[in-house]
């Protein structure tokens, strides 16, 4: 009885997520605000009905009391995070925080299946960066100094950098953090929001060449020392963040050529410096021939995949187990052994959908310093959920990044909520500029129209017409 449900929920969980991916860009098409509000509030009742399925699975396959327990806390938690940003911030995108909801659903869904601990990790994680969430649209839309603090940002940023490739324990071939109280902290996931308002707040107003050339050689200087740590999926990210931030705000196609140029060149020079590298690209061309010096990882991923096909075997109906890092790394690929392929599209393009939020509000927001700093996160964000999920399925090497909200892990989850809020503030200044906009237009449109009045008097007056012209009021 027990494996009808399971095969059956499995069906449930793809129409679910199928019916939210959908809604996610249908929105879009919504003209009227009723209707943008039944579409939020659908994609609510699906989450919470993907989640319900979902756990009920975990239980009846572990008949663990605490299943039960982890899930209704889940629940208070999805409901006050929802209510909290309807109530604390009337204007930020319900889209955003909706999805940001969804993709951690999944995350504890996957996570619980695999450890039951780790998923309790990960829920205290995320507590503490919706807290943390909550605070940051404030301080994004009161405190004027961020677009001053620029040498601040990178200054700190490079320190904390240097600090883990000194004194940090090498891990998997890299120095990524340190280990605290049981907890890990990897300080790369922070500093890149540093590092993307440095280069925000450095090109806000000046693109001159000297200009260029200095935030150049800092935004350098991070890479290298991320490449020195061999933390090189974190230096391919604050490289391509830079490349895109650089020639948005400089419009300059020389530049990005230049980059692509160097990025290009460096790579090269990495490959045959570092073997660390070496090993990753011989596993990317054939993972099978280099079974057992790291290609098992790969090699592993892609037999779940395969496994899984179209539908997944179902949640506990799969050996996600034998997947290398699976709560972290290879997450996408345990989540395609389960619960399918089609669920995974689906998870791809709700990242996309936030993505084109943060596209949105980039486009939108006329504040120079702001435009930058959504388009870098969205940038970085965006092409960490391509490093993963591209290593994982072969499409690119391996480069050890997390999936953001989905993966375990504290300071990534921790960072991307912080991202998120960053993001939700950015939203909320747009929104003030539209209506400041709109008020401006409303007392231009009324000075026109009384200095219209005005010449209409006049006319009269000229004409010998003496009626009595109401006077327009001003307000």
């Amino acid at each position: 009885m027990v494996n009808i449900i399971v095969e059956l929920t499995k069906y449930v969980i793809i129409l679910l997520m199928g019916i939210y991916t959908f809604s996610c860009f249908s929105i879009f098409l919504q003209r009227e605000e009723a209707d943008e509000k039944r579409v939020l509030l659908r994609q609510n009742v699906l989450m919470f009905g993907m989640h319900f399925m979902a756990y009920l699975v975990l239980y009846l396959k572990t008949e663990d009391q605490r299943v039960l327990v982890f899930y209704l806390v889940q629940v208070v938690y999805f409901a006050a995070v929802i209510i909290l940003n309807n109530v604390i911030y009337p204007n930020v995108s319900r889209l955003v925080v909706n999805n940001m909801c969804m993709l951690l659903c999944v995350g504890f869904i996957v996570i619980c299946r695999l450890s039951f601990v780790s998923a309790v990790k990960q829920f205290i994680f995320a507590i503490l960066g919706t807290a943390i969430g909550l605070v940051v649209p404030v301080i994004i839309r009161k405190v004027t100094i961020l677009t001053d603090m620029t040498y601040i940002y990178g200054g700190i940023g490079f320190a904390a950098l240097a600090v883990v490739a000194v004194f940090a324990v090498s891990s998997g071939g890299a120095k990524l953090g340190f280990t605290i109280a049981g907890f890990g902290i990897q300080p790369s996931e922070f500093v890149k929001i540093l590092f993307v308002f440095f280069v925000a707040s450095s090109l806000r107003n000046d693109t001159s060449f000297k200009r260029v050339v200095i935030t150049t050689i800092i935004a350098a200087a991070h890479v290298l020392i991320l490449v020195l740590s061999t933390d090189l999926g974190a230096a391919l990210i604050y490289f391509v963040v830079y490349l895109v931030m650089l020639y948005v705000a400089t419009r300059q196609p020389f530049y990005a050529v230049a980059g692509l140029g160097a990025g290009s060149v460096a790579a090269v020079a990495g490959y045959h410096l570092f073997a660390h590298i070496k090993v990753r690209v011989s596993i990317w061309q054939d993972p099978f021939s280099s079974y057992s010096e790291g290609g098992f990882q790969v090699a592993q991923s892609l037999f779940a995949i395969g496994t899984g096909s179209w539908f997944g075997m179902g949640l506990y109906q799969g050996s996600p187990e034998l997947i290398p890092v699976r709560e972290s790394d290879f997450i996408f690929a345990a989540i395609s052994e389960e619960l399918g392929l089609i669920f995974g599209l689906c998870l791809i393009l709700v990242c996309v959908s936030c993505y084109i939020m943060f596209l949105n509000i980039a486009m939108e927001i006329r504040n120079q310093f702001y435009k930058l700093v959504a388009l870098g996160l969205g940038t970085c964000y965006i092409f960490q959920v391509f490093l993963t999920i591209g290593g994982v399925t072969k499409f690119i090497p391996m480069t050890g990044v997390t999936l953001p909200l989905v993966s375990y892990g504290g300071s990534s989850i921790l960072s991307t909520m912080i991202v998120f809020g960053i993001i939700q503030g950015l939203y909320i200044i747009r929104e003030d500029e539209e209506k400041k906009e709109k008020i401006e237009r409303t007392r231009e449109r009324r000075r026109n129209n009384g200095v219209g009045r005005t010449a209409d008097r006049k006319a009269k007056k000229t004409k010998g017409n003496f009626e009595e012209i109401p006077k327009q009021r001003v307000r």
